[in-house]
């Protein structure tokens, strides 16, 4: 019976790292490409990064990390390469609605800056999560997959997104407190 098992589970170890593809790539499909410019993801990889950085320093309660990382997502929401879009943008709505997202972001941005309780800078992280979901979809960035998490309890029960390059739990509205109070809500493929 032995040699049954081994021989099994040799072909298991064989069919499970058979090829070189890469997770998530179709066996014979091509990669595929963005529709956007390198230039346009690039600068938009700058606000993810920006972001992902602000909300692990949430998840710390590490207000230092937090304004460094704030700074930095201002400074890549202003200067979003948005020019990029214009083939895309034939009947002029992406690129202004956009421009919409990357002010709220940048404004939300400046009144987390200038709050001085790590709760009250949990408020406008909540708000900047919000733009800039709603700028993803805009653009429709299609750089790499993100994460919609949800917090049903944060501020009173209200419930609070927020974006993550991942879908672990590690909740930036609680930290400590409550480092895996959440859900998965949703993803954003659009590749």
């Amino acid at each position: 019976m032995k040699p049954y098992i081994a021989i099994i589970s040799l072909g298991l170890l064989w069919a499970c790292n058979s090829g070189d593809k890469k997770v998530g790539e179709k066996v014979g499909a091509e990669p595929v490409k963005s529709e956007h410019s390198d230039a346009f993801n690039s600068s938009f990889e700058r606000i993810l990064n920006s972001y992902y950085l602000l909300k692990d320093g949430l998840f710390a309660s590490d207000t230092v990390k937090v304004n460094r990382s704030t700074l930095a997502l201002i400074s890549a929401a202003d200067s979003l390469n948005l020019n990029e879009l214009k083939k895309s943008d034939s009947n002029n709505i992406i690129i202004p609605t956009a421009l919409s997202y990357t002010g709220t972001i940048s404004s939300e941005g400046k009144g987390l800056l200038g709050e001085n309780d790590i709760e009250a800078k949990r408020k406008e992280f909540q708000m900047i999560s919000g733009a800039l979901f709603d700028l993803i979809r805009t653009v429709r960035y299609d750089g790499q997959k993100i994460y919609l998490l949800n917090c049903p309890m944060a501020f009173n029960n209200q419930g609070a997104d927020w974006l993550s390059s991942t879908p672990d739990i590690q909740n930036p509205y609680f930290g400590a407190k409550m480092p895996t109070c959440g859900n998965l809500k949703d993803s954003i493929v659009l590749k």
